[in-house]
């Protein structure tokens, strides 16, 4: 039956307790996430958030941190950040790619020390910039009586920040799955029973044909998204015999399995980071006066999110950006020379250069479906919504959030399994 599917993994000791280790970090994440700090205008800031729609997408990733203010309001964007940066610059510091991609477990521990020492002046760089954006005078949400207060604050969100990464990566150690990700799966699910809520609320009974077609493309739209995290194409590799003292190793075949979405998410993140800095800076000049006021109002219009600019830019740039993550996460080069130093290759195909060659070959023509496949997630609630007439159920399709809700449930289910199988195992 189904419910002994969801109780077993709690019949394990072990397990148990990894699981009530996640959902006690939860619990430790909701309660700062409702911790505001000093000084805010509770009023004024709701009604900026009603209003700033570029706002209201940032502070989904986050639970509802950032649109209350509290102490965890950069969420794990710094430490994310951090990661992201480290890995673009192994592109240009070969010292770093070596760090990163040929020393081992070692290597990878002190690449990640280098991001989180990296999440410091990051945090700090962006809690000053919410702060001296909300506390503007031409915003007033945030009031400080010294500037003593305002460094109390700025600290209390960089520690919040940091709180949070300890808190991720205390989870991938002593718990079930990446702890990062489920971090921003929680913060994505906290904000459900909200927009549940709002759902309800909304309901118009003469759309009725409108909701049963948002629905049903929002269930197709869930299960493309398993399909392609889950789809492989798996290339064969065979392993040649070797003598090793009097015994003989080797002489098997397996697969290398690429993805057809080795980029995650990140590519979507890029492309917003890019889309929604210029109309968050021309909402603030809109109401200016002269050629100023007219620009800013000019930029405003060109990327909103409803227009056809928008949706065209955030489609190709999530393309591209996911073939540029890609070839800098992915080195068929370098996996190359570890096949051949483990004395595999891929039948028809000559170690070395060649191989290389042909797994390139291979990954652009997976990879084609898969940035394909993602600028339409991203771009899928500005289709679906006036397509149906439905527009206030957004966040079932939206995009980034459907996909790192679906890919870490998977990814948690899978790692739950792969742990009652092995103690299966040692069982028999």
């Amino acid at each position: 039956m189904w419910y002994q599917a969801i109780l077993q993994p709690f019949s394990v000791k072990e397990l148990r307790n990894k699981i009530f280790f996640v959902l006690g970090a939860f619990a430790v994440f909701r309660l700062m996430a409702n911790i505001p700090i000093t000084g805010v205008d509770t009023v004024q800031l709701k009604q900026f958030f009603g209003e700033f729609g570029i706002f209201q997408l940032l502070g989904a990733f986050t639970g509802g941190s950032l649109d209350r203010f509290s102490v965890a309001m950069l969420g794990l964007g710094p430490y994310i950040t951090a990661i992201i940066i480290f890995q673009l610059m192994t592109m240009i510091f070969p010292a770093l790619e070596r760090l990163y991609k040929e020393e081992g477990e070692a290597g990878r521990a002190k690449f990640n020390q280098y991001a989180r020492i990296a999440t410091v002046p990051l945090a700090l760089l962006q809690g000053f910039a919410m702060i001296a954006l909300l506390s503007g005078p031409n915003v007033g949400i945030l009031h400080f009586d010294s500037l003593l207060e305002k460094i109390a604050a700025l600290f209390s969100i960089t520690a919040g920040a940091l709180l949070l990464m300890w808190i991720g990566e205390l989870m991938t150690e002593k718990g079930i799955g990446n702890g990062v990700s489920l971090l921003i799966f929680a913060g994505i699910m906290a904000d459900f029973p909200r927009n549940i809520r709002q759902m309800i609320e909304v309901y118009d009974s003469s759309m009725a044909l409108g909701y049963i077609a948002f629905f049903v493309m929002a269930a197709a739209m869930v299960a493309a998204v398993v399909l392609v995290n889950e789809a492989r194409r798996n290339i064969p590799v065979s392993y040649a015999k070797r003598m090793r003292g009097t015994k003989m190793t080797g002489g098997v075949s397996t697969y290398l399995p690429l993805n057809i979405n080795p980029a995650g998410v990140i590519p979507i993140i890029f492309a917003l980071s890019i889309l929604i800095f210029p109309p968050m800076v021309a909402q603030f000049f809109a109401s200016s006066g002269g050629w100023v006021g007219d620009a800013a109002r000019a930029v405003e219009g060109l990327f909103a999110m409803d227009g056809a600019f928008y949706m065209i830019s955030y489609f190709v740039l999530v393309v591209l950006f996911t073939y540029f993550y890609t070839a800098v996460t992915f080195d068929p080069k370098q996996i190359s020379k570890n096949l051949q130093k483990m004395g595999g290759f891929i039948p028809g195909i000559r170690p070395g250069q060649p191989t290389a060659d042909y797994l390139r070959y291979i990954l652009n023509r997976v990879l084609l479906l898969g940035a394909v496949f993602l600028g339409l997630i991203a771009v899928m609630p500005q289709i679906v919504g006036p397509f149906t007439g439905v527009t206030s159920f957004s966040f079932l399709i939206g995009g980034t959030s459907l996909l790192i809700a679906v890919s870490v449930i998977l990814e948690t289910a899978r790692q739950i399994k792969a742990q009652l199988q092995m103690r299966e195992y040692e069982n028999f």
